[in-house]
């Protein structure tokens, strides 16, 4: 396969192929979500039955957010509008949301109790969208620029901004530059669809001083192979359809049970194994135990989430009593996903742009710069939304 260095700085940046962007959504305190949907739903219920200050202790007061604040409802969901303050009703359906890398955790999806939600992606979070989440890039890791998700993130870690693969709901209107596809059809000699630029982006990222960047290709070869790589690794990120595996001998399992409530975990090089306490999980590739995110090791950020002991009184005190079994299921998997995701870095590595479509050549084609408006929301409604205290705008 031909292939050269791609060491080009005119690669295209990510910010110009992918124009619509948002921060992720930031809660402004942590007992909403939880690795697991009861303890919400307990939480909401101690909540309910607190009043006055006792609420609004429990709730925890920012600038953006108290008891007292009228906000509308988060789009897609069914939750109460009314001031939280005199809130009686059941909980919102808990939603899953990626909460840091590889960690996909519960939310009550209720705009009274985040601080900043950005509607403009929930209004297009559904069964189609993919997210791109930028990864703040650490100097000596070897972790991904960017991450995928078919739930929404959140803000947490060293994530960055968030670009929706689509600008409306249903798979519509894909977030590229306008004029890209056909661009690219043109100098391939093939049509490409929205998701594989995506995988071709997944696959081939790079970390620039302007943002991540995207060396892009005319060589049908190369980009045929870069595709189906990065085709493998949103699916291993999705962590959705079909569950992966590693070949027998290798998939991780429990062999000495797990404690009830376990403090402590540490990883064995020489045995390959991951103790939680007196528990072991193995094998566990060292590629999984060393997979970084943002320079913070993935298994040990997910470990400390379900384990940090939480201040005595608070609602995030409210949590399972002993280790549930579906979060060894988690662990697992999740060991799993590092461990093939791992693998791929050296076909990564090797994936060099041979025939380079460089930004000078899209703003010669009219591709960039692109228009104001590619770099903003799309008007999604066709609906009502309501809005504080059941009033309904149109948007």
């Amino acid at each position: 396969m031909p292939s050269v260095t791609h060491d080009d700085d005119d690669a295209p940046l990510l910010a110009d192929l992918m124009p619509w962007s948002a921060a992720p959504p930031r809660l402004g305190r942590g007992w909403p979500t939880a690795p697991d949907a009861a303890s919400l739903r307990a939480r909401w219920d101690a909540l309910m039955k607190a009043e006055g200050p006792e609420r609004e202790a429990l709730f925890g007061v920012t600038r953006s957010r108290t008891p007292h604040s009228a906000v509308a409802q988060l789009p897609g969901q069914a939750s109460g509008t009314g001031r939280l303050a005199r809130e009686s009703g059941p909980c919102a359906e808990p939603v899953r949301v990626l909460h840091s890398p590889f960690d996909e955790q519960w939310l009550i999806p209720d705009h009274r109790l985040i601080d900043a939600a950005r509607p403009e992606l929930w209004r297009v979070a559904d069964e189609r969208q993919l997210f791109v989440v930028e990864q703040t890039v650490v100097p000596e890791s070897a972790g991904p620029v960017l991450l995928i998700s078919s739930v929404l993130p959140l803000s947490a870690g060293r994530g960055g901004r968030v670009r929706p693969l689509y600008r409306r709901p249903g798979g519509l209107e894909p977030n590229l530059a306008p004029g890209l596809l056909d661009h690219l059809r043109t100098r391939l000699g093939h049509s490409p669809e929205p998701v594989d630029v995506l995988a071709w982006t997944v696959a081939t990222a790079r970390a620039g001083r302007a943002g991540p960047a995207v060396p892009l290709t005319a060589d049908l070869e190369l980009w045929a192979h870069g595709v189906e790589l990065g085709r493998r690794m949103l699916w291993l990120m999705r962590r959705d359809g079909e569950r992966p595996k590693l070949p027998g001998g290798r998939r991780p399992y429990v062999r000495s049970p797990l404690p009830a409530v376990p403090v402590d975990v540490h990883y064995d090089r020489d045995e390959e194994a991951l103790h939680l306490d007196e528990g072991r999980i193995s094998p566990v590739p060292p590629e999984a135990w060393d997979f970084e995110v943002g320079g913070v090791r993935v298994l040990e950020q997910w470990f400390a989430a379900r384990t940090e002991p939480p201040e005595p009184g608070t609602l995030e005190a409210i949590r399972p009593a002993t280790w549930p079994q579906t979060w060894t299921s988690e662990l697992l998997e999740i060991v799993t996903v590092l461990a093939l995701l791992a693998e791929l870095r050296p076909q990564r590595a090797e994936l060099s742009v041979s025939e380079p479509i460089t930004g000078t050549e899209l703003r010669k084609a009219g591709v960039l710069p692109v228009p104001d408006g590619a770099r903003r929301p799309a008007s999604v409604l066709d609906h009502h939304e309501e809005g504080p205290e059941g009033q309904f705008a149109l948007i």
